[in-house]
């Protein structure tokens, strides 16, 4: 991984889980202290953070997280409902036995059970959900599409930090990709695709239904 790699992921990170907010003044200086990274990587990276909008560059003001319109929720559930099916149904055809036994590892590194309240758990579930999706990428063998849902999810990580960590337990989403992974394993490319599908339904559904009941809230 570039030193340029390095610092995207890095920053990247930050703004999905809230570290750096909505709004918050990206401070380059002290970017590279803590990341131990010179100006240039870090520059490279906001550059390609500007790209995937997740922070504006103003010109003679600085740099800055982007905001979070959740008007957006149903493209981001377009995008990632036509792109993951498609990923899951090739990874069935072309996926290796290789990949299927490193998800199922990932997958038996689950934490045991513990309080929904619990962030470090929930953080390493979703961390989980993260890595089966990327191997699901990975297997499905397209370096483009591969980058666009990398980013696409990015995004739906932000969200769920935003509206449902704390809420919701991803027990349910860990077993949804165990069924996923049985018939990936098996090549069913139907089956793959209508279990991704549903699985990102589901999601969709959950950040939905939170954001509305909030907009409710603060409506009544």
């Amino acid at each position: 991984m570039s030193l340029t790699d390095h610092a995207y992921r890095s920053l990247r990170h930050m703004i999905v889980t809230l570290e750096l907010a909505p709004g918050a003044v990206v401070r380059q200086d002290e970017l590279q202290a803590q990341l131990g990274l010179g100006r240039t990587p870090i520059h490279h990276a906001l550059q390609r953070l500007e790209r995937d909008e997740f922070v504006n560059v103003v010109p003679r003001r600085g740099v800055f997280v982007t905001n979070v319109d959740v008007m957006e929720l149903p493209t981001l559930y377009e995008s990632r409902a036509t792109l993951e099916p498609y990923m899951a149904r090739t990874a069935a055809l072309r996926g290796t036995a290789e990949q299927w036994n490193r998800m199922r590892l990932v997958l038996e590194s689950q934490p045991t059970a513990v309080a929904v309240e619990d962030k470090v758990a929930i953080e390493d579930k979703v961390a989980i959900d993260r890595e089966c999706h990327e191997i699901i990428w990975e297997a499905a063998g397209n370096r483009f599409l591969s980058k666009t849902m990398d980013m696409l999810y990015a995004h739906s990580d932000r969200l769920w930090h935003m509206h449902l960590i704390g809420i919701t337990d991803m027990d349910q989403s860990l077993v949804e990709h165990r069924e996923m992974l049985d018939v990936l394993e098996a090549g069913d490319g139907d089956r793959a695709s209508a279990l991704m599908d549903e699985h990102i339904r589901t999601l969709h559904e959950q950040i939905r239904d939170v954001i509305g009941a909030g907009l409710r809230s603060t409506l009544s």
